[in-house]
């Protein structure tokens, strides 16, 4: 797995793709399961708390990153400093993480967390692949982005009584990966559009 490419800054091991961690893990095998770990406790905990008076505003989506990884590494619920860029993909600017993040979560609040389109599968999907991109593209924290977003949005599909959204096949062929790549590179949701629809089924 490649790393991140930070400007003046490193958060790996050296000579490793393993982040610098509480437990001092130096295998990446072993931070992975960790770190998955982590993600299904998570999963299992807001799933089970999550009711139509949470807001899934700018702070829960920090919180869940906070949350699920400050055991493990310190830069937990931290927004990055640095400009961060992987293979051809630069992701947003360090400087204007904090006003790009508003500008995003002001817009979900704006369309009622999409609970006003719920009803149209069609439109709900593409308002979520909207989001969804807007936050790869975001890739606001030094690690465990992908993961945190994909939460995220799950959690927006649970309010509005979809499932969890099944990524499992576009992960498999690699669908999911070029859609992220397109739509940091192209601000092209398309692909991701059709994931989205493809995975959600309602209760």
């Amino acid at each position: 797995m490649s790393k991140y490419h930070f400007k003046n800054s490193s958060i790996y091991y050296d000579g490793t793709s393993t982040p610098r961690n509480k437990l001092d893990i130096h295998d990446t095998s072993e931070i992975h399961e960790l770190e998955y770990a982590l993600i299904e406790q998570t999963y299992e905990t807001l799933s089970s708390e999550l009711t139509q008076d949470i807001l899934l505003d700018e702070p829960y989506f920090i919180d869940l990153h906070k949350k699920t990884f400050e055991s493990l590494y310190d830069f937990a619920g931290v927004y990055r400093d640095v400009n961060m860029s992987k293979g051809d993909s630069q992701f947003c600017l360090a400087q204007y993480l904090h006003s790009e993040s508003k500008r995003i979560f002001d817009g979900l609040r704006a369309e009622n967390y999409l609970a006003d389109c719920r009803d149209d599968k069609r439109i709900f999907a593409s308002r979520l692949a909207y989001y969804q991109c807007e936050l790869i593209a975001l890739h606001p924290f030094y690690e465990l982005n992908g993961r945190i977003t994909r939460l995220y949005i799950d959690m927006l599909a649970l309010y509005n009584s979809y499932r969890p959204i099944d990524y499992s096949d576009a992960i498999d062929d690699g669908a999911y990966l070029n859609a992220s790549i397109v739509c940091v590179q192209y601000a092209d949701c398309g692909v991701l559009e059709e994931i989205m629809l493809n995975g959600l089924v309602e209760f």
